[in-house]
């Protein structure tokens, strides 16, 4: 990772190194935070954050349902992540909004412990590497099971939830795949590790429902509004494993992500005849995130000197 020059931490720009925190800060041991993944983009007008009201909107959300009070609005967050961009050398970066229990109490308890908020930004290139959207990634679907809503709110994007990703890329990446494929509960395929999946079949583009325990994805919800503007048959529904096996084309979409295509899974090639759509969604992404085309201006925040 490069160091940039700031960080936002609790209302402050603070210099890269020192922006630090207590070994025995709550959120640390208990696994009490809730973060965002945004990406800002060089557009023909210089650097624009991509539906930065939005990833607000889900912060703020997440930090609800674990009753995380930051004391911060929507405004001033999304001001927040503007002037953290603009503070940084960077062009194009990797913004992370954290909240987390800070430092004071411990125990399990988590309502005696300060709120804290702070957020970084980084160079990050393609999450899922440079083939991603060209010859695309090989996957497994995982051992391991997508937790569950009845144990942990899903829709929250908590610290906590992700070393359950953690465990399912360990796993892929042990066994030489780029990237793992959770199912849930009952079997049915849930989401990647840090992105949503999609798959086609003759022509119809489908995702897995929020009621399958995934997170509902910006990117996501980007994709299936390029579908509408596509008037492409779209549905939102569960699949099988098998299903992705005989899929004609699969694809990942997340914040890191971006749209990532999928060329194998558990060793069952996918796209024989190419994957048009999953090229198209690849294009408009890219379009869109870097200000080309003006139908999806609403969804950049521009970063002005």
């Amino acid at each position: 990772m490069k160091a940039q020059e700031k960080i936002w931490m609790d209302g402050k720009l603070v210099p890269w190194g020192d922006a630090k925190i207590h070994i025995l800060t709550h959120g640390f041991h208990y696994g009490l935070a809730v973060f965002e993944g945004i990406r800002a983009f060089s557009t023909p007008d210089g650097t624009a954050i991509f539906r930065l009201d939005e990833h607000v909107e889900r912060f703020l959300n997440s930090a609800k349902i674990y009753r995380l009070d930051m004391g911060y609005s929507a405004k001033e967050l999304a001001k927040a992540c503007v002037d953290l961009v603009r503070a940084n050398p960077a062009k194009e970066c990797y913004i992370r909004p954290i909240a987390y229990t800070g430092y004071g109490e411990m125990g399990i308890n988590p309502l005696t412990s300060k709120v804290s908020v702070g957020i970084a930004s980084w160079e990050w290139g393609a999450y899922l590497g440079a083939d991603s959207t060209g010859k695309g990634v090989r996957a497994m679907v995982s051992s391991w099971t997508r937790i569950d809503s009845r144990s942990m709110p899903v829709q929250a994007k908590c610290t906590a939830n992700y070393a359950n990703s953690a465990l399912a890329k360990m796993e892929a990446l042990a066994g030489g795949y780029d990237e793992a494929i959770l199912l849930n509960t009952q079997g049915m395929v849930a989401e990647g590790p840090g992105e949503n999946i999609f798959r086609v079949k003759d022509d119809v583009l489908s995702t897995p429902p929020a009621s399958s325990g995934i997170l509902r994805g910006i990117t996501r919800d980007t994709v299936i509004q390029f579908a509408s503007d596509l008037k492409l048959r779209f549905y939102r529904n569960d699949a099988t494993k098998e299903e992705l096996y005989t899929s004609d084309e699969v694809f990942f979409s997340g914040t890191a992500a971006g749209v990532a295509k999928v060329r194998e899974i558990d060793g069952r090639r996918i796209g024989y005849d190419g994957a048009p759509i999953t090229d198209k969604m690849v294009k408009l992404y890219d379009g869109a995130v870097h200000g080309k085309l003006k139908r999806y201006s609403k969804w950049l925040t521009p970063v002005k000197p």
